[in-house]
């Protein structure tokens, strides 16, 4: 996403955020004793849509004979799906290489084989490099390759150093094989979706235009094929993933003989689709908030009263310095608007301190954007030079200590508003998705509205279900209820 930081999602369902990475893969164990039985290990980095490409990846190595398993000791192909957001994220590729070199070459030692791969940003991103700094990597695939990634490993586990870095986004969606009913069915009842991928918008601080490539946006009915196999398998909510989400244009026919589509258009047709019980989408961007995408908002009973918008910073003179095309009125204005037409809606926002400049008085504009706002959650994050970028070419970088501090100060305002947000949910009755098994027995975990996870005691033959629960107490980050 356009964010300057990563999001952790811990299975194919919705994600959590607050940290960097999760391993991917939970398909039963079987013995290893057949070419057909190949084991593959994705290990993910990243956002919501590093986790969707993951999973793409996964489709499409069914059809070389692999299944997936959630032990990297286990498998014969390891694919570390990389994210570039974040400061030294591919010094933690490396450091992660360097443990898999141990296991492949213990694998060796007994005779056998293992093939590891680099996909997404860091791939994009380093290229060549990797094999200089990493001579046992195998395969380097950037994230629009992952249509030929059966063929890619086939080489790979032939002995070739494959290196596969090109841009064909309208390849890679044509050509990915669909998951099968039960790929779907295993990733749960909440499903992402990806309609757009790469960024026009070059903020000066970010590597997604680089790392993804320019903005692209899938065809309608390509989505809606993929979104009625989702609904069949027994998806009940779909999350549509975008660097750009809320840039999504097409056309209602598919294939651009029909009248012209924008997010909320699409929002709308998804939404007639039976079986689809809740709608979202991330990661927006201001410029691109038009006013059918707000009316759906208002208009759409489906799509969840929940908005991620990133700002990055409250100060026109630092929005102007990271090329955000917007300034802090007319971000507040967009605010009021999609406020007014769905006052129940939480907003969610993005925060960068520290960028090259800012001074005392643009912080405090920061702050004051916040207040202004009074956000339900949201992410924060130092500035952080990616090479390549504008801004990491800047003069004026702020000290980190300084950095740290207004972080720090940030964060606890933070923190405030979206605990009050959580309290404020007390004593409401509200609809939940049942997603999963909670931590203890007789517990499972579902999804607000306003995407926080709620706790309510169930039998696991539940999940799936939409349940009306009141919530009874809030933590930090999640609620507790109890059936109605």
């Amino acid at each position: 996403m356009e964010r300057n930081e990563a999001i952790k999602t811990e299975s194919a369902m919705a994600g959590e955020p607050g940290g960097d990475e999760a391993s991917r893969g939970k398909a039963p164990e079987r013995a290893n004793t057949r070419a057909n039985t190949r084991k593959v290990f994705v290990k993910t980095y990243g956002c919501q849509m590093n986790v969707y490409d993951s999973e793409r990846m996964e489709d499409a190595l069914t059809q070389g004979g692999y299944v997936r398993t959630d032990r990297m000791e286990d498998a014969d192909l390891v694919l570390l799906n990389t994210c570039h957001i974040r400061e030294k994220a591919a010094e933690k590729v490396y450091s992660e290489i360097g443990r898999i070199r141990r296991l492949k070459e213990a694998r060796a030692k007994n005779g056998g084989k293992l093939t590891l791969g680099v996909t997404g940003c860091v791939a994009q991103a380093e290229g060549e490099e990797i094999f200089r700094r990493a001579p046992v990597v195998d395969l380097v695939a950037g994230p629009q390759t992952y249509h030929d990634i059966a063929a890619m490993v086939a080489r790979a586990e032939g002995g070739e150093k494959v290196i596969e870095t090109e841009f064909e986004i309208e390849e890679k969606f044509a050509k990915l094989p669909a998951p099968t009913r039960q790929q779907t069915i295993a990733r749960g009842v909440a499903g992402f979706l990806t309609v757009q991928e790469g960024c026009d918008k070059f903020c000066t601080f970010c590597v997604v235009p680089y790392t993804r490539g320019a903005e692209v946006s899938r065809p309608a009915s390509q989505i809606i094929e993929e979104a009625l196999r989702m609904v069949d398998a027994g998806v009940k909510e779909i999350t549509l993933l975008g660097q750009n989400v809320n840039a999504w244009h097409g056309s209602d026919d598919g294939n651009g003989n029909g009248g012209a589509m924008r997010l909320g258009d699409l929002l709308h047709r998804l939404a007639e689709i039976s079986g689809v019980e809740r709608l979202r989408y991330t990661t927006s961007h201001p410029i691109d908030m038009d006013d059918g995408l707000i009316d759906a908002h208002r208009d759409i009973g489906k799509l969840m009263p929940y908005l991620h918008l990133p700002v990055q910073a409250g100060s026109d003179r630092i929005l102007k310095a990271m090329n955000r095309h917007h300034t802090a009125a007319e971000y507040l204005d967009i605010i009021e608007r999609v406020r007014k037409a769905r006052p129940d809606i939480a907003i969610s926002g993005d925060f960068i301190t520290g960028f090259p400049g800012e001074s005392d008085e643009d912080f405090e504009a920061t702050m004051e954007i916040v207040r202004a706002v009074n956000y339900a959650s949201a992410f924060s994050f130092k500035y952080s030079p990616r090479p390549g970028t504008p801004g990491a070419e800047l003069e004026d970088q702020v000290p980190e200590e300084v950095k740290g501090e207004r972080l720090a100060r940030l964060q606890e305002l933070l923190g405030e508003q979206q605990q009050a947000f959580n309290r404020d949910c007390i004593g409401r009755t509200i609809d939940i998705l049942l997603e999963k098994k909670g931590r203890h027995e007789g517990q499972l975990i579902g999804r607000s509205p306003w995407l926080q996870s709620v706790v309510v005691e169930g039998d696991l033959s539940e999940i799936g279900h939409m349940l009306t629960v009141k919530v009874a107490s809030s933590g930090p980050v999640s609620l507790l209820a109890e059936r109605v």
